[in-house]
């Protein structure tokens, strides 16, 4: 599947190269919208919390006879060590030892970049171009004495990187390190949850000063400019701008069918940002001109299905039955059934905080037990091939007392923001 940005660019029927001017036209135009920066006072993960991940990581390690987790560039190297890097194939890699200081081993040439954001101390091991970095990874499990004990990887760990570990360690036996990751990720911390707040807060504010700027003739592209130039205004960086219009809106991710703003359009917008590394997620449907007494029912019964999502979400219970719950309603109302268009065709919702999607989803048959500071999605569109789609997007937190919404629920279609 195409990443959001391509997405956009494909439902806004135009280049990925016409896409990327934009983006760099709103950025020009950032200081233009009069927009008041909202994240000066946003706090970054403390080196403090970092350590504290490490530590959990660690014990749990140790209680499952683990030796080490190994993390590529990605959120959860994030997440641990504050090490921002990219992936490619000259391999950089942390290796957490459940005793012991984290080692990082990049390519020599990149180890002044990599050695900038990481965080939680430790030992950086560079290797040169002709060197194995497999070798290098070997001797830190080694060094750290635990090279007889299973070695976990990170669910997006590449193939490559697990069979020349393998060649390299003469029989190293590898595991996946899910288990241990998702623990330490699923639960956010206040300082977490107030990054997340503040970035659905710039989001929200965004749709807000677009939803007033909206005109007749108007593409999906120039109104995704606009999205992201008062996102950055605002202080967020851009995630994603997707624009969906007409029929278009009836694709969840967009049509390569270029489409304009006409009276009784259907604008459906689903936009993020992120506040250090934290993401927001949030739709919103309308319509430009007089919406029709179909697409007034259709948004109602998604305000409706996001209602009973949140009604549903209970302590201690399977994440999968507010899904179904959602899905059961839908049916009652002539969608469906289950996951058939016209009607919900994905899920309910999915997790969120450092990647735009994590663990865990609302979706059926997801037995995750609902627990106080999971965070989530709440989108249950409703599309109609050839017509519309309508979807309403807020991202909630579970809390002892039941879901807490980071932004309030839209109020009517002619009041969508």
């Amino acid at each position: 599947m195409l990443s959001r940005r391509s997405l956009l660019a494909a439902a806004s029927g135009a280049s990925v190269l016409a896409t990327a001017g934009g983006a760099l036209a709103a950025s020009a135009g950032a200081g233009s919208t009069g927009l008041a920066a909202l994240t000066r006072d946003a706090a970054p993960i403390a080196v403090t919390e970092r350590r504290a991940r490490l530590a959990k990581a660690q014990g749990l390690m140790r209680a499952q006879g683990i030796g080490a987790l190994l993390v590529e560039p990605g959120s959860s190297l994030d997440y641990f060590t504050g090490v921002r890097w990219h992936r490619s194939e000259r391999i950089t890699a942390a290796i957490i030892p459940a005793e012991g200081e984290v080692v990082i081993v990049t390519p020599a040439f990149e180890e002044p970049s990599v050695r900038e954001t990481l965080q939680v101390g430790g030992e950086v091991r560079p290797w040169d171009e002709h060197e194995s970095p497999y070798l290098r990874i070997v001797g830190a499990l080694q060094d750290r004495k635990v090279i007889g004990k299973p070695l976990a990887v990170e669910g997006t760990t590449r193939f490559f990187i697990i069979d020349g570990l393998k060649s390299a360690s003469n029989g190293l036996q590898i595991v996946s390190g899910d288990g241990i990751v998702r623990a330490c990720r699923l639960i956010k911390s206040p300082t977490e949850l107030a990054l997340m707040q503040v970035a659905n807060d710039v989001t929200i504010a965004a749709l807000r000063y677009v939803h007033g700027k909206v005109e007749l003739g108007m593409r999906g592209g120039d109104i995704a400019a606009l999205m992201d130039s008062a996102t950055q205004a605002l202080g967020g960086a851009p995630e994603f701008s997707l624009v969906l219009l007409n029929e278009g809106s009836a694709y969840p991710h967009g049509s390569v069918q270029a489409q304009a703003v006409r009276e009784g359009s259907v604008i459906l917008m689903d936009c993020g940002c992120t506040v250090h590394g934290y993401q927001s997620d949030i739709s919103r449907s309308w319509v430009h001109g007089a919406a029709s007494a179909r697409q007034t029912k259709v948004w109602n019964t998604v305000k409706r299905g996001q209602e009973i999502a949140l009604e549903t979400a209970k302590i201690g219970a399977p994440v999968g039955i507010i899904d179904d719950a959602v899905r059961g309603y839908y049916q009652q109302q002539g969608w469906g059934p289950g996951y058939h268009l016209p009607g919900l065709s994905h899920r309910t919702g999915h997790g969120i905080g450092l990647d735009g999607h994590e663990a865990a989803y609302l979706v059926h048959g997801d037995a995750t037990p609902l627990q106080a500071g999971m965070c989530f999605s709440d989108e249950p569109g409703i599309y109609i091939p050839g017509e519309f789609g309508i979807r309403l997007e807020d991202c909630w937190h579970m809390t002892d007392a039941g879901p807490k919404l980071f932004t309030p629920l839209a109020a009517s279609i002619d009041s969508p923001i």
